[in-house]
């Protein structure tokens, strides 16, 4: 808008300029009155194809206040698209760290067969766990630790995530949850026997 009123302005003072027949000195001017009329037509259709452009610009852009503002800061666009998850490291030492997936699942999968299986043998034999270590159950311990670290591992290796797998009653957190109450189940249990001297049951 502002350029459109400059160029108008521009032309207007190229028509007002124009040499006009000096009467006192009776000398024509370089230009002929032909040449201004021609001049005359030229800006008429220049100012009539800028006053055409400039509100066409006003039709397309809305006229926007000519105070000062401060910048205005655009919010960001909010997209349903799920966030993409971090992709799974599949290196064994990110595996195995402290905060990795596998240590905790690991004890506690191992947690809970053992509670089962310790007091499964508690019930049918009426031995404590010091006793089913004595009689056998460190070869079966060993034996399970190494299955089911394996069989722990090798998905995350993969990059198959628990979360991905899990589903229904099923969850990784109802795993989680469930191996830390059978570590504290086992320990509780191991205790119990040690403070009472023989088996629990």
């Amino acid at each position: 808008m502002a350029t459109s009123a400059t160029l108008q302005s521009f032309v207007a003072n190229l028509v007002t300029r124009v040499p006009r027949r000096d009467d006192t000195l009776n000398v024509a001017l370089p230009y002929s009155t032909s040449f201004i009329r021609h001049q005359r037509i030229i800006n008429g259709r220049a100012q009539r194809v800028l006053k055409s452009t400039a509100e066409d610009m006003e039709q397309v852009t809305p006229a926007t206040p000519t105070t000062e503002t401060s910048p205005t800061v655009q919010e960001p666009v909010q997209s349903n698209a799920p966030t993409p998850k971090p992709k799974v490291s599949t290196k064994l030492y990110d595996v195995l760290s402290f905060s990795g997936p596998a240590p905790e699942r690991i004890n506690g999968r191992l947690a809970m067969v053992g509670f089962v299986a310790a007091m499964a043998a508690e019930v049918v034999r009426g031995e404590d766990v010091a006793a089913q270590l004595a009689n056998g159950g460190v070869t079966w311990f060993v034996g399970t630790t190494a299955v089911l670290t394996l069989a722990s591992l090798v998905p995350l290796l993969r990059g198959v995530s628990v979360e991905a797998k899990s589903g229904g009653l099923m969850t990784s957190d109802a795993e989680l949850w469930n191996g830390r109450f059978a570590m504290l189940g086992l320990v509780a249990l191991v205790l119990t026997e040690y403070v009472k001297g023989g088996a629990l049951v």
